[in-house]
């Protein structure tokens, strides 16, 4: 469970208060909103933006709840969540954006997701990406993975883009006995004969794949895939070796599929969870806001499992639905001299 904040008996502002606020407010989530809302000092909630400090750890300790934490496939991705006008805000470069397909103005926030083999999904772990730390992206998916290993979660599968298939990254998931499935660019040397290297999209790759060394890690298995127009490729590698020849397209796919439960998860907490409407500007105040989001998707995928709700988007879709009947039967009526009026048939 998620620690006792600092302020139990006084805060006025609650972390529960706050999530559930974020999944309800429609357009302005703002510490001035929700004052007006529940009838409290916007400065209540101000402080308690400021007060606490939540961590991954935290979160994993609420998502882990509803999972079997053994055998599933660990995900690792970032998202830019769009600031293009904020002025003087903690975290808040310039990243490439997936979505815009440039460079964006806006706070990067990186994520390791798990999904289990029952099929339940949830963010365990997560890192907002600060450029006076002097890391790298890299750099953070290596602290989180050795953090959530250390606090019991054993996945089977590490799976990740391009961006993260640097060798390190791939030394050490193998280090730790686990498998992985990554996205590779299509410039990336590998070795079907000895001494010889080749660019991986110059190889003939069959569809259940095809074994070949990768310059500077080991033997790993090469899939191609084609979305539209453009080729893409991937390497899956296993801690037994001998039985990467049998790791065949319907598993590379099967992981395939695991892992874009993270793209559906950023798509989510921007559409529903309110995490890129914000007005703070500290560093704390920042996380834990982005915190309180994560947290309330987490919440939303609990509804899902115990089937309250039909998916995370169904809950603020239908919140409404009473209050916009109710207006419009009001409003019907005054205005009734809109309605058409027909004349009666004449027989001519």
């Amino acid at each position: 469970m998620i620690r006792e904040i600092s302020r139990p008996s006084t805060a006025r502002c609650t972390l529960p208060m706050y999530i559930g606020f974020l999944l309800s407010e429609p357009k302005q989530s703002s510490c001035c909103r929700l004052g007006e809302v529940m009838s409290i000092s916007h400065d209540s909630v101000n402080r308690f933006l400021h007060r606490e400090a939540y961590t991954g750890h935290d979160l994993y300790n609420e998502a882990k709840l509803t999972l079997n934490l053994k055998g599933g496939t660990l995900s690792v991705d970032d998202s830019v969540l769009d600031k293009p006008y904020s002025q003087y805000m903690a975290f808040v470069g310039h990243f490439w954006s997936g979505k815009h397909h440039r460079t964006v103005k806006g706070i990067n926030l990186v994520t390791l997701y798990y999904t289990d083999i029952h099929g339940q999904h949830q963010p365990v772990n997560f890192r907002v990406y600060d450029k006076m730390e002097n890391k790298t992206k890299n750099d953070y998916f290596q602290d989180m993975l050795t953090e959530v290993l250390a606090w019991g979660l054993d996945p089977a599968f590490v799976t990740g883009d391009s961006w993260y298939s640097c060798v390190s990254n791939l030394k050490m998931i193998k280090n730790h006995q686990l498998g992985l499935l990554f996205a590779l660019e299509s410039n990336r040397l590998v070795s079907v004969e000895k001494g010889s290297w080749v660019q991986v999209q110059q190889l003939e790759i069959p569809e259940d794949g095809l074994v070949v060394w990768l310059k500077n890690f080991g033997y790993v298995k090469v899939f191609r895939t084609q979305l539209k127009d453009q080729l893409r490729h991937y390497i899956s590698s296993l801690p037994n070796e001998s039985q990467l020849a049998s790791f065949d397209r319907k598993a590379f796919a099967e992981q395939h599929d695991r892992h874009w439960q993270i793209e559906q998860y950023h798509r989510a907490i921007k559409q529903v969870c309110n995490i890129e409407h914000f007005q703070v500007r500290s560093k704390g105040a920042i996380k834990n806001h982005l915190f309180a989001a994560i947290c309330g998707f987490v919440q939303l995928q609990k509804l899902s499992a115990m089937a309250l709700i039909n998916n995370c988007y169904s809950l603020q879709r239908n919140l409404f639905n009473d209050v916009i009947a109710s207006f419009i039967g009001a409003f019907m009526p005054s205005m009734a001299h809109f309605n058409p009026e027909f004349q009666p048939l004449v027989n001519a």
